[in-house]
């Protein structure tokens, strides 16, 4: 299979991702990092640009790694130690690096909160999480499961049919979105024993308790959050469901890979380096 140029797929990724409309982090620097020769054949996606997931995706033969988390965070540091070595495998390899960080968070298709709020079964998704005039994940409303409505109980005079219950418990959302991130969850009790509405936003959304208070949502779930932030859970009425960092932002660069498969033709596979947090 003839390779598509770098060019191809770095505009299509800038155009899909609003790369240029985005407002972002300064050391978010979004869009193509590192450049290569190319033609692109074969694509690793990972959520950091970390020396191990350069080395798995160089090692891999990746002629693009696209990450959520990029290179230059800390801002502008000599290319030494770690730093170095990033580049240069990136370099001696041919590979080339993309990063997205807050235009993948926000995507309503690909995003990290989009994809997670579709797999917990959220239904009637609107925009949650203002950040710098834009927002940053989504909120919507709990549905059951197929399993949920199975074991509770027929309301009476209902007939023949089984009314959806408008929410479900706070352990069930637990065990759902431990089930989706394939890890364990933390809960910040705040919020009522039945979860209804729901925000998301992925990685470290634990500042936007105010806001899912004054949305008067039930919970918040996302990746991690400090010490205060179990305090003004309990104090603003929101349950907190934490699935870890790394855990929930694993599903917009997954998303990214299939969308290049599809839409070039290209072998892609998910480069896996968790963290721990």
């Amino acid at each position: 299979m003839p390779g598509v140029p770098l060019a191809d797929v770095v505009g299509f990724l800038d155009d899909r991702l609003d790369v240029a409309g985005v407002p972002d982090y300064p050391g978010a620097l979004n869009g193509l990092q590192v450049e290569a020769p190319g033609p692109v054949e074969r694509v690793a996606v990972a959520v950091d640009a970390s020396t191990r997931t350069i080395r798995d995706a160089t090692a891999g033969g990746a002629d693009l790694l696209v990450v959520h988390h990029g290179l230059f965070w800390d801002g502008v540091r000599p290319l030494t130690g770690y730093r170095h070595e990033r580049i240069r495998a990136l370099v001696e390899s041919g590979t080339a690096l993309y990063s997205a960080h807050l235009p993948l968070d926000v995507h309503p298709k690909v995003g990290n909160a989009a994809v997670l709020a579709r797999r917990l079964g959220l239904e009637d998704l609107a925009p949650f999480g203002r950040w710098e005039g834009t927002t940053v994940g989504w909120k919507g409303a709990v549905s059951p499961s197929e399993e949920e409505l199975s074991v509770r109980p027929r309301p009476p005079s209902s007939g023949d049919s089984v009314a959806r219950p408008a929410s479900v418990s706070a352990d069930e959302l637990s065990a759902r979105l431990a089930s989706v991130v394939e890890g364990p969850v933390r809960v910040l009790p705040g919020g009522p024993g039945a979860v209804s509405q729901v925000g998301i936003v992925t990685g470290a959304g634990a500042s936007f308790l105010e806001e899912a208070a004054s949305a008067g949502l039930d919970a918040l779930v996302t990746g991690e959050a400090t010490h205060h932030h179990a305090v003004e859970a309990a104090e603003l009425g929101v349950t907190v469901f934490l699935g870890g960092h790394y855990a929930t932002e694993t599903f917009g660069v997954k998303a990214l890979g299939d969308l290049l498969a599809r839409r070039f033709g290209l072998e892609t596979w998910f480069v896996d380096a968790p963290t721990g947090l």
